[in-house]
């Protein structure tokens, strides 16, 4: 697999390995810190802050149980090797939009990013989406199935967040590490598709 003309891939001299980085984004308590964790074969790094007084009146919990306690307020870091060819670097996004003026630096050098969704909350990712399509970042969206259950189908989805007929959206439970890999490897698929499309597309 070939990420050739991102910043973040690398060969060392002895193999052909490629690194790459891919962005996990989504709204406030959506699972990102959970999907990074569940697959990092790294303990994840993470800044899981204790919520404090300050996040009253803006970070609403009503509808993500358990969410009380700490969230992310810069970054989650794991990594996870896909073959002997490809290791990921993975970088959870801060769900906030107080935060998301990080933003920009974490997205630096990304290949592509998953954009995971809760669907009883679908409008908190629909500024994600549209920070990704604005840039040009490829992207896919994971359901977060919560308690193993999937309430709507991928198709509806697609129809609610008015997005691409191109652009994958897959189900996934973000606590198990085999479906989270497979998220990552559907969106590694992807952007390898659409580098060989843009290779033979007419100039």
């Amino acid at each position: 697999m070939d990420f050739a003309g991102s910043d973040t891939a690398h060969r060392p001299m002895a193999g052909r390995v490629t690194s790459a980085k891919i962005v996990i984004a989504g709204g406030f308590g959506v699972g990102k810190t959970t999907l990074v964790g569940s697959v990092s074969e790294i303990t994840p790094l993470t800044t899981e802050a204790i919520m404090t007084s300050a996040g009253v009146g803006v970070d609403d919990t009503r509808q993500v149980p358990g969410k009380t306690t700490t969230t992310t307020v810069a970054m989650d870091f794991g990594r996870i090797t896909i073959d002997r060819d490809l290791i990921l670097y993975l970088f959870g996004t801060p769900g906030q939009t107080r935060f998301w003026f990080m933003w920009d630096e974490l997205v630096r050098g990304a290949i592509g990013a998953v954009v995971l969704v809760d669907t009883r909350r679908l409008a908190d990712c629909f500024a994600a989406i549209d920070f990704f399509e604005h840039r040009r970042l490829p992207y896919l969206v994971a359901i977060n199935c919560f308690d193993g259950m999937q309430y709507h189908n991928a198709q509806d989805v697609r129809d609610a967040l008015a997005i691409s007929s191109e652009v994958p959206v897959v189900s996934c439970d973000a606590r198990n590490r085999e479906s989270t890999k497979h998220v990552l490897i559907s969106l590694v698929e992807y952007v390898l598709s659409m580098r060989r499309s843009r290779a033979v597309a007419p100039a």
